[in-house]
C-alpha cells in the first residue's frame, strides 16, 4: 500500500486503477491519512465510512472510477453539510445533490468530503468564521485564494487528485492561479447548475480543479449537457477528451493585454504573463493584433445586486445573525438593505450591458484575449478587505477585476500556470468566445506539452 495519495493527474489513476498498480481502496486510505496530517484547513467535513463503501465497490471502468473526489462546500450532496460554510447556517443538512454532482457520483467518483470556501462564496479568499483560513500548498500562510480554496488547496497539496469547484467571479480561476492548477471556467450554461437552479446573477458555472487539461475535459465528458432544471443549461457535447488537439489553432488572432485595461499588475506578474503567451502565439501559429482593451468596471451596484440570492437565504435569521457572519458579508448585506432600489438594480443591467457590448466589440476582431488571472501571487491567508502595503491594497480587494468580465458576459476563460516567482504560482487566463471552450483547451494543452507545470505544490506529501 502506498503511503502517499497519488501525485500525477486524475486520468493516470484511473489508469493505474485499471492496471491494478494501485487500488481505489489504498487510494482513499492513503488520502484520508494525507487530509488527517495536512495543516491546510482544505476540509470542512470527512465522510469516510461512505467513501470506504464507494472505494470497496468502485468500477474502475468508469471514467472516474474509484477516484477520491473532494466536493466544494457550497456545493449540495445529499446527507452532508449544506451550511454554505456560514455560522449562520450551522447544522443545516443537504436534502439532495446538485445535478452535476450526481452526475459525478454516476461516473465512479469516490466522495471523500467537503472542501472549505469562502462564506456564501462571497470572497475570493477562503476565509470564514465556522471553519477557519485555508492556506496555500506552496507556502503555509499564504491565501489558497477563493471561494474554490480548499478545493484547489487539497488538489495542489496532494489529498486528492481532483476536486468541484465552482466560479461566479473567478472563484475558479482565481484559486487555480494562486495554486498553480488548471482553472476551467466555461461558457455560461456549459454544466447544468440545479436541480435548485438559482437564476440571478446569471454568472455562476460550475467546474473542477485540476491537474492537468485532459482531466477537465474528461469531467467535461460527465458532467456537461443540458438539465431542464437549468433552463440556462446547454446541450450536450460529446468526446471533450477524445478531442483534444484536434483543433486548428493556426493563424487564430490574439490580443495580450496583462491587465485588461482595468488592473494593477506586480511588474513582475505583467512580465511572465508577456514571456508565456509569446511563447503560446509562436507554439501555436497565432497572430497577434494591437489591440485596446478597456474592461468598464461593473460598479457597487453590481456587488449590492450579487446579495439578493443571500438575502433569500438567510430569510428571518436577517438581521438577528448579523454577528455570525464575516464583517464583509454583514456590511454588505446590511448595506444592500438600506441602499439598493431600482435606480439601483438599473444601473446593475446599464452596466451588464456596457461590459456586453464592449466584450463583444473585443471578439469581432480577435479569437482569443491573453490576461493575468490575479494581479499578484497570493497574498496573507487572514488578510481581510481595505488592508494595505506600501501604500497599495492588497487581498481580495484588488483580486477579481480580472476574473469577473467573464462571468457576468459568460464567456468561457482558462487559467494555466506559468512560471512562478519567488516559488509562488502565476496564472495566465485566456478568455475565448461563446461556446469555444474546446480551443481554450487546446491552447492549454499546448502550454501543457511545451511548458509542463508542477502538478502538486513542492510541500506536498513525496
Amino acid at each position: 500500500m502506498s503511503d502517499t495519495p497519488w501525485l500525477g493527474d486524475t486520468c493516470s489513476l484511473v489508469d493505474a486503477f485499471r492496471s491494478g498498480e494501485r487500488s481505489p481502496v489504498e487510494e482513499l486510505e492513503a488520502s484520508l491519512a494525507a487530509i488527517e496530517a495536512s495543516t491546510l484547513n482544505a476540509f470542512t467535513f470527512l465522510d469516510p465510512d461512505r467513501a470506504r463503501a464507494a472505494a470497496a465497490s468502485a468500477d474502475v471502468s468508469q471514467p472516474f472510477g474509484g477516484v477520491p473526489v473532494g466536493f466544494k462546500a457550497l456545493m449540495p450532496v445529499e446527507g452532508w453539510p449544506d451550511d454554505s460554510c456560514s455560522l449562520a447556517l450551522k447544522g443545516t443538512i443537504a436534502d439532495h445533490s446538485a445535478t452535476h454532482v450526481t452526475r459525478l457520483f454516476e461516473a465512479g467518483v469516490v466522495p471523500v468530503g467537503m472542501c472549505n470556501a469562502s462564506e456564501f462564496g462571497g470572497l475570493n479568499i477562503s476565509v470564514n468564521r465556522i471553519y477557519g483560513v485555508t492556506h496555500n500548498p506552496w507556502q503555509q500562510g499564504r491565501t489558497a485564494g477563493g471561494s474554490s480554496g480548499g478545493s484547489a488547496a487539497a488538489v495542489a497539496g496532494g489529498l486528492v487528485s481532483i476536486a468541484t469547484g465552482g466560479d461566479g467571479g473567478g472563484s475558479i480561476r482565481i484559486p487555480a492561479g494562486f495554486n498553480g492548477l488548471l482553472g476551467m471556467k466555461g461558457t455560461a450554461g456549459r454544466i447544468p447548475r440545479g436541480p435548485h437552479t438559482e437564476i440571478n446573477p446569471l454568472t455562476v458555472v460550475y467546474g473542477p480543479m485540476a491537474r492537468s487539461v485532459r482531466d477537465v475535459a474528461r469531467w467535461y465528458d460527465v458532467s456537461c449537457g443540458y438539465d431542464m432544471r437549468d433552463p440556462y443549461s446547454l446541450p450536450k457535447r460529446e468526446e471533450w477528451e477524445r478531442d483534444l488537439g484536434t483543433f486548428d489553432l493556426h493563424g487564430k488572432r490574439v490580443a495580450i493585454v496583462p491587465d485588461l485595461g482595468v488592473a494593477t499588475l506586480n511588474p513582475a506578474v505583467e512580465a511572465n504573463v508577456l514571456e508565456a503567451a509569446e511563447l503560446l502565439v509562436k507554439d501555436a501559429g497565432l497572430e497577434v493584433v494591437g489591440l485596446a482593451v478597456n474592461m468598464p468596471g461593473v460598479g457597487f451596484e453590481w456587488a449590492m445586486a450579487n446579495l439578493v440570492q443571500l438575502q433569500r437565504t438567510l430569510g428571518d435569521r436577517w438581521p438577528e445573525c448579523r454577528d455570525e457572519l464575516t464583517t464583509e458579508i454583514s456590511f454588505g448585506l446590511q448595506l444592500a438593505n438600506e441602499h439598493f432600489n431600482l435606480k439601483m438594480m438599473a444601473n446593475v443591467e446599464s452596466a451588464r450591458t456596457r461590459l456586453n457590448q464592449t466584450m463583444a466589440a473585443i471578439f469581432d476582431e480577435v479569437d482569443f484575449v491573453i490576461a493575468a488571472t490575479n494581479p499578484d501571487v497570493a497574498f496573507g491567508a487572514d488578510v481581510y478587505l481595505n488592508q494595505q502595503v506600501a501604500g497599495k491594497p492588497v487581498g481580495p480587494e484588488n483580486n477579481g477585476v480580472l476574473t469577473i468580465p467573464a462571468n457576468v458576459v459568460g464567456n468561457p476563460a482558462v487559467s494555466v500556470p506559468i512560471e512562478q516567482i519567488d516559488g509562488l504560482p502565476v496564472g495566465m487566463q485566456i478568455i475565448g468566445r461563446h461556446h469555444e471552450d474546446q480551443l481554450l483547451l487546446d491552447l492549454a494543452a499546448i502550454m501543457e506539452r511545451e511548458r509542463p507545470w508542477p502538478l502538486v505544490a513542492a510541500a506536498a506529501p513525496l
